[in-house]
């Protein structure tokens, strides 16, 4: 763990170093590094962490800053993977580095090319979600934009019914959102989660009230 840690620092550091970190958000659960911080505790809220670091680029036609990415992190030991779709992820045996975007649309199973990192990303659905408001925090002690957390909640009870044969990750899904819920609660943020909320189509809003519904109190709090 201390080992996957120290390479993250170094990751994030040499991203900032380049530039191309100002245009990027920090998703998955890398976020509940942060949101430790932002909630001004002393201790995790879940034990969850995954091998991969999840990037999102919000505006992948329009970077303010370039860099050969996989070039500055070969050093590292980390080695392009080519997925089944064409996309490609930066492997290290600690830790996986991907690039992500929002699906927009009728979608796209073909990866979305990134020159300007010298990469390409996966378009996901529901990524729109992370990008409406965000926070400052600190990841292994370098500033990093990520998701606020009632952003984070939401997107995770929106994906999680979508790990169609993946039940761990449904599960651990569904705990960090939950996590984040209750962090918010106690910490006040009530209209946080409401404006989040309101914010969603209404056919992704039906999706939420069905997730909510299965914590006793939770759907309540959000829709009083």
């Amino acid at each position: 763990m201390a080992d996957q840690r120290h390479l993250c620092r170094t990751v994030l550091e040499r991203l900032a170093k380049a530039g191309v970190l100002d245009d990027l958000l920090v998703i998955g659960s890398w976020c509940l590094e942060g949101y430790r911080g932002y909630f001004e505790r002393t201790s995790p809220l879940t034990t969850l962490r995954t091998r991969d670091i999840d990037f999102l680029v919000p505006r992948p036609r329009r970077p303010r800053h370039t860099a050969d990415v996989p070039a500055l992190l070969e050093d590292l030991g980390f080695v392009r993977d080519f997925q089944r779709a064409g996309y490609i992820r930066l492997v290290h045996p600690d830790l996986i580095v991907e690039f992500l975007v929002p699906e927009h649309g009728r979608g796209t199973d073909k990866p979305v090319p990134l020159p300007q990192l010298h990469l390409n990303a996966q378009a996901l659905r529901f990524l729109d979600v992370l990008t409406e408001q965000t926070i400052t925090a600190t990841v292994e002690g370098v500033q990093v934009r990520m998701p606020h957390p009632a952003a984070f909640a939401l997107h995770k009870l929106l994906i999680a019914p979508r790990r169609q044969g993946n039940t761990d990750k449904r599960a651990k899904d569904i705990e960090a959102a939950f996590a984040v819920l209750t962090a918010l609660k106690e910490h006040g943020e009530d209209q946080a989660v409401k404006d989040a909320y309101d914010s969603l189509p209404p056919r992704w809003q039906a999706h939420l009230r069905r997730a909510l519904s299965e914590r006793p109190g939770m759907l309540e709090w959000v829709m009083p």
